[in-house]
């Protein structure tokens, strides 16, 4: 039996127009094998230790950037007398698959043989640096805008973290990532980019495994291998996730919130929402946020 460590499902800011969380934090002593759904990339300011992504155990010490996608199992280790000063940045897929971005950014998780890591130096580094404290800044602020520059410096970086590690040209990255049935491939982030992107509609299993030329057990034995959960599951995670943000943005009425993220019926909605949250939406929307 395939052995998962911690699954960390949120972060702050999550349900949000723009998820997206970016902090500076101190490691004195490492931090334990875990793995989430969402992406992940991190800074080295000061100190020293090591980082495992999947087994594979890199360096880490100021300009060290690391990405790490989805469902990767990765643990921190500071070095003795030391402790590890970086910065954090969790964010939602969705923030690289809105409209006209996928061409550019699909390819940075698309590729999970690519390395997770690069060590920047001398005025790379500092320009590395100048990049992510940006972004740091503009999170932490108010600005008009906001939301736009975030992904504007999101971009930047992983643009720039892609380009350093330069194992594929910027035209391979930039390239349109097939969806066809046809699509011959051993990574599995088509399959979950395409369910990422369509959550939404009527998606079977056995729609996916027609699409992407699979067996309906292969199909799902790839979806549990990666994500830890069946395929039902992992859906309901995605269509809840997005229920609960439009519970705190939006006036929606919590059948209109059932029919935008993929339920047919409000009662089958309430039954999967208070599965997963312990409560029926108009009470997670009250409870959360002060409103019926």
């Amino acid at each position: 039996m395939t052995y998962f460590p911690d699954y960390l499902k949120s972060y702050p800011n999550m349900n949000s127009s723009s998820p997206l969380h970016i902090g500076l934090h101190r490691i004195p002593h490492g931090f334990r094998p875990h793995r989430h759904d969402f992406l992940e990339f991190s800074y080295v300011m000061e100190g020293s230790g090591a980082e495992s992504v999947n087994d594979a155990k890199h360096d880490m010490m100021p300009g060290t950037f690391t990405f790490v996608l989805p469902y990767q199992i990765h643990e921190i280790f500071t070095a003795p007398d030391s402790t590890l000063v970086l910065f954090n940045c969790m964010f939602s897929m969705d923030l690289l698959m809105e409209a006209g971005q996928r061409e550019t950014l699909l390819g940075l998780i698309d590729r999970s043989d690519a390395t997770p890591y690069f060590q920047f130096d001398g005025e790379n580094r500092d320009d590395m640096r100048r990049l992510i404290e940006n972004l740091h800044q503009e999170y932490s602020g108010n600005e008009p805008w906001k939301h736009t520059m975030l992904q504007i410096r999101l971009k930047e970086i992983l643009i720039a973290f892609d380009r350093a590690r330069g194992k594929e040209s910027l035209s391979d990255v930039e390239s349109t990532p097939p969806t066809g049935s046809n699509h011959k491939s051993s990574s599995v982030w088509p399959i979950i980019y395409y369910i990422h992107r369509n959550y939404q509609e009527d998606i079977t299993l056995s729609g996916l495994a027609t699409r992407f030329s699979m067996s309906l057990s292969r199909i799902s034995e790839v979806i549990k291998e990666t994500t830890g959960q069946n395929f039902l599951h992992f859906l309901h995670d995605l269509r809840i996730r997005h229920a609960c943000s439009l519970l705190a943005s939006t006036k929606m009425s919590v059948s209109e919130i059932a029919l935008e993220v993929g339920y047919g019926s409000y009662q089958t909605f309430s039954r999967v929402f208070r599965e997963s949250k312990g409560m029926v939406p108009k009470n997670y929307r009250k409870l959360r946020f002060g409103r019926g």
